[in-house]
């Protein structure tokens, strides 16, 4: 079985369809900002602060998952949440221009009754989007028919 980069354990017959990493640190997809996000990550790192956050697809769910690290190597809190199918009412993507017309970034979004998520696909264009909505969608799809 695959080590997952969000520490999630798959359940027998539970295969990875994919695994987002969220950025955390950049606002948009403009070279700037992701410059900036870099060095705010470095200062951070330099402090012992460590932020990182997952959604992950499977065939059968999805999930969140949340770390954070301080001094160094204290693992400060990790929260897994995972998405009931019955409760996500939209998915989709957005795309923005960030820097004028010249850097559009893709936020892939999700809302449910209780909350409404929004992650920023890194180094994706529009295909790469449509196919990690249609994943979402086909996971949480199936959740909900395989519970029917």
């Amino acid at each position: 079985m695959a080590e997952l980069k969000s520490g999630l354990i798959l359940t027998e017959g539970e295969t990875l369809v994919m695994e987002i990493e969220a950025e955390l640190w950049a606002t948009s997809s403009n070279p700037l900002s992701m410059a900036l996000g870099k060095i705010k990550k470095f200062v951070a790192k330099i402090f012992g602060y460590k932020c990182s956050g997952y959604l992950v697809i499977t065939n059968q769910r999805v999930v969140e998952v949340t770390k954070e690290t301080v001094c160094y190597c204290f693992n400060r809190g990790k929260t897994v949440k995972y998405l009931l199918p019955s409760s996500v009412k939209e998915v989709g993507y957005v795309k923005e221009a960030t820097c004028g017309c010249f850097c559009p970034a893709f936020y892939l979004y999700y809302e449910s009754f209780t909350q409404r998520t929004s992650v920023m696909l890194s180094g994706s264009d529009e295909a790469g989007a449509q196919k990690v909505v249609d994943a979402f969608y086909k996971a949480i799809s199936s959740a909900q028919n395989g519970n029917a």
